[in-house]
């Protein structure tokens, strides 16, 4: 077996023969994940064991730990100094879970981390006391995966695929950290098409960062995409951030396994405990699905103390505590290079409108779009996710807008670019496909006005909201203060929000004063405030249909039930 299909068949069919029975469905990958990564590890050091083992015996008593000699000495990146690999486990069935203990904990201590964060020592304990471990062993020992038989390539799609189809599996959970492949292109796609020309250059190297990596598959797909589709020689570092201890396990082991950096995931939560906070640490592309309609309150009192250093992620303000998507975006922003970087994030709705002027939400908006930083915004069909059915937006936002773009925000309907599918994968009912992504590209880089495009300017998302003031009447008379001011009456208090573009003094004029000849505005009051009321800009009015119109129908109905009915009769 070397075709990445027959391999993932068989790898998918050992859940089957062994865990059937023993473990629930969603704890499948649990199991098969970690044993995948084993049998590749063991066959990528497959002839190289003897001289780790007597590496590391030479410099045992004067090192604690050995793997950085073995590593450099080798030009190996993990090692395992154990005289045991998945194929010696067999030839000692009776010892053999003792000796497996042994196995692991002689891994280097990047593999170490992995195994442990797997949680894989529970999962032996319950195969090994149910007489499952010595066949699971036996199943991957069947399956060669050397590099020289299976590369990095494949390696990469045999673990994605499995990974996708245990996803499936557990898809009432599994939106928490695997966003379907199909958003995740179309996102990639929508961040490197504008910068084709500078992707193209030649020895040309890049970052890209997800903080939310999860699985990882964001990471691999945009290097994917780029090679496939812009500069086949590109060199790309992958980074990235995870809270899931599990979850951090797959990215990483997908990393070691793939010949990527595993040492650029990072393990802990993103808002709170940062692991690449050093102020020079940028990145050239950010993109992430961050969990959103999520609270942060566990993380709150850590998050607030930074909004209040001036020159903290979160110094513009906080959304409230029910949904912390917007803090992962302002997170996000502190990482741009000042020579310019783009962000693609996925978005429920919310931070598109939610909170009135003043409020964490709309300061954070008005920051984004007075810098100019927010490009596009694209609204994705419903049903797209496998836990939950509603409707999605990616927004780009970049410090770096070509000169056609500046000042201005582009949106994008694609809520009708959509496929449904054969079969639903939890609230996962429709896709898109190729096509429809490359429709959708297009609709972006070509930049103009359509059905499905509108371009507005910045100011455009942005109002003033006032305070209307009337004066308190006392017998027919307005009440003045000991300056000679009306006094006004709070029960009578009104708020209009004027949009930027608008003369405040002229819209009060004109709106206000022929209704309310005496009231005025009370400036100290007054706050500039930014939402984004997408359907508004694309709705489109249906004329209702005339009385003629429906009466026919009704007539025809009629007509029908009365054939339907002597039908029956007859």
């Amino acid at each position: 077996m070397t075709n990445h299909n027959e391999i993932s068949s068989f790898i998918w069919n050992v859940c089957d023969d062994v865990l059937r029975g023993l473990f629930k469905q969603h704890e499948y990958g649990d199991v098969i994940l970690p044993f995948l990564v084993l049998r590749r590890l063991d066959c990528v050091l497959d002839g190289k064991k003897e001289d780790i083992i007597k590496i590391h015996q030479e410099y045992k008593d004067k090192f604690e730990d050995t793997s950085k000699i073995i590593h450099s000495k080798l030009n190996l990146k993990f090692s395992n100094y154990s005289r045991y690999d998945l194929n010696r486990l067999k030839q000692e069935p009776n010892k053999l879970s003792d000796n497996f203990y042994d196995y692991l904990s002689s891994f280097s201590t990047n593999v170490q981390d992995i195994i442990q964060n797997f949680g894989l020592q529970k999962h032996i304990d319950k195969l090994d006391s149910n007489d499952k471990l010595y066949l699971l062993v036996e199943k991957f020992t069947e399956v060669n995966l050397h590099p020289d038989v299976v590369d990095n390539h494949t390696m990469g799609q045999i673990f994605e695929e499995l990974l996708r189809k245990f996803s499936e599996m557990s898809n009432e959970t599994s939106g928490e950290h695997y966003t379907p492949r199909d958003v995740v292109r179309l996102l990639v796609s929508l961040v490197f098409s504008q910068d084709t020309e500078k992707l193209s250059q030649p020895n040309k190297i890049l970052s890209i960062y997800d903080p939310c990596c999860g699985t990882g598959g964001m990471l691999t797909i945009g290097k994917e995409w780029l090679k496939k589709n812009i500069n086949e020689k590109i060199d790309v570092n992958l980074f990235g951030q995870e809270l899931n201890p599990q979850t951090y396990s797959i990215c990483k082991s997908d990393f070691l396994i793939t010949d990527e950096q595993p040492d650029n995931i990072k393990l802990g939560s993103t808002l709170t405990n940062d692991q690449y906070s050093d102020g020079s640490r940028k990145f050239d592309y950010m993109i992430t699905n961050p969990p959103f309609g999520v609270s942060w309150k566990s993380e709150q009192k850590k998050v607030v103390n930074e909004s209040n250093e001036d020159n903290g992620r979160f110094s513009v303000g906080t959304p409230r505590v029910s949904d912390g998507s917007l803090l992962f975006l302002q997170h996000m922003i502190s990482k741009m290079e000042t020579q310019g970087s783009r962000i693609g994030v996925v978005f429920n709705g919310s931070p598109l409108f939610t909170g009135d002027s003043g409020s964490g939400e709309s300061e954070i908006r008005k920051w984004i779009i007075e810098n100019d930083w927010l490009e596009c915004v694209v609204s994705l069909p419903d049903q797209l996710f496998f836990n939950t059915g509603i409707s999605t937006y990616i927004w780009i936002v970049t410090n770096k807008k070509n000169k056609t773009r500046e000042g201005k925000v582009q949106l994008i309907d694609g809520s009708s670019f959509h496929k449904s599918m054969k079969k639903s994968l939890g609230s996962k009912r429709k896709f898109i496909d190729e096509e429809q992504r490359d429709d959708l590209q297009k609709i972006y880089t070509d930049f103009k006005e359509g059905k499905f495009s509108k371009i507005f300017d910045n100011e455009f998302f942005g109002y003033t909201k006032v305070t209307i003031e009337q004066p308190t009447v006392k017998d027919g008379k307005i009440v003045k203060d000991k300056k000679g001011n009306p006094k006004p009456d709070s029960k009578l208090r009104d708020n209009e929000r004027i949009p930027l573009s608008e003369d405040i003094n002229k819209y009060l004029e004109r709106e206000v004063k022929p209704h309310l000849p005496n009231s005025w505005i009370d400036s100290n009051k007054s706050k500039v405030g930014y939402e984004i009321n997408f359907t508004k800009y694309f709705y489109q009015y249906k004329p209702l249909r005339s009385l003629t119109e429906i009466t026919q129908d009704l007539l025809d109905l009629e007509k029908e039930s009365e054939v339907l009915l002597n039908q029956i009769i007859d």
